[in-house]
């Protein structure tokens, strides 16, 4: 019988992505509900050093799977060993990050379970009468939000980052670490890792950001990112774009915002002669603040701000720098 809440941890060696911390936040919500236990996973190689920190955020058991072939992650290797591993545990709730990793291990390894998952989950809950998990998501470009729900176990999600809030840390808490035996041979990799291409990024991650500054169409061209740059330092923050300045080669594509961009959630994000397509407002819906900057009193990008100014870039930005420098004294 299928009991309790399982986290897929992502680990590099001693490294747990701070995404753990979130999906242990939201799992142990609804671990109290259902009245069972919170447990993490993590597959890799070296991770023995990992399991402490992820007891610290709140997990009961920490099932290790370490074998030298998931060292980098590849689909083949990974599916397999969490097949093996999922069929010893038996967990009633299995959740994932919405990471590059999760969102292309989550829908295989429901496949292989015989199971369902729902992506990009922004809310889940446990049904009072059923005991089932609901899993909120947003649909048609994030202007409306669905509620799936389905009895096959394990019953899967993967989670929106920045979207559940994360345990504190307690290094005070106890734990069992558990290590998990499955068979993964060499012959079954239909892939192989050829070569690993780090991008070089200045300043602060764009879905790490508390703060990200975001321009548009409207720009007209690259002349203008040296502005939203000092503003962005400013806030100690980054710089983000709609898919028209990537498009036009304006700015990296590393750095756009939307549906076939990143999904951010900052604590602001001020948009920058934007009009405010579904397709990029699927990307920033979740933040908390939007500020709106546009010369068109019209542009649906006001209807999802907080607060707008209305008015050509070129004067708004050089007026709002210079206050902000004269209020911070920097």
């Amino acid at each position: 019988m299928e009991k309790g809440v399982l986290i897929f941890v992502e680990a590099q060696g001693a490294n747990v992505s701070p995404m753990a911390g979130e999906l242990l936040g939201a799992g142990k919500k609804l671990a109290d509900v259902l009245g069972e236990e919170l447990a993490a996973i993590i597959v890799g190689n070296q991770v023995a050093s990992s399991p402490p920190e992820v007891i610290a955020w709140g997990a009961k058991k920490v099932y290790v799977v370490d074998d030298p072939i998931l060292k980098d992650y590849q689909t083949d290797a990974y599916v397999s060993a969490m097949e093996q591993a999922l069929g010893q545990i038996q967990p009633q709730v299995v959740l994932m990050g919405q990471t590059e990793i999760g969102r292309d291990l989550a829908p295989r390894l429901a496949f292989r379970l015989k199971t369902s998952v729902s992506m990009d989950c922004t809310e889940l809950a446990i049904d009072p009468q059923t005991k089932l998990l609901l899993q909120s998501r947003p649909v048609y470009g994030g202007n409306a939000r669905a509620v799936f729900t389905f009895s096959t176990k394990p019953q899967m999600a993967t989670v929106r980052a920045k979207s559940m809030e994360p345990l504190a840390k307690d290094p005070s808490r106890q734990g069992e670490t558990i290590p998990i035996k499955v068979d993964l041979k060499p012959a079954q990799i239909r892939t192989r890792l050829v070569k690993r291409v780090k991008e070089e990024v200045a300043g602060i991650k764009l879905e790490e950001a508390r703060v990200i500054v975001a321009c548009g169409r409207g720009m007209a061209g690259a002349e203008g990112f040296k502005q939203l740059d000092a503003l962005a330092r400013l806030f100690k923050g980054a710089v983000g774009a709609s898919r028209p300045p990537v498009d036009n080669n304006w700015i990296p594509s590393s750095q756009q915002v939307g549906l076939t961009g990143k999904i951010v959630t900052p604590e602001v994000y001020i948009a920058v002669a934007i009009s405010g397509s579904s397709q990029h407002m699927a990307g920033c819906s979740g933040a908390k603040t939007i500020v709106a900057v546009n010369k068109d009193p019209e542009a649906n990008i006001f209807k999802e701000a907080r607060f707008g100014v209305v008015g050509d870039w070129k004067q708004v930005l050089p007026a709002f720098i210079e206050k902000i420098k004269e209020l911070t004294g920097s």
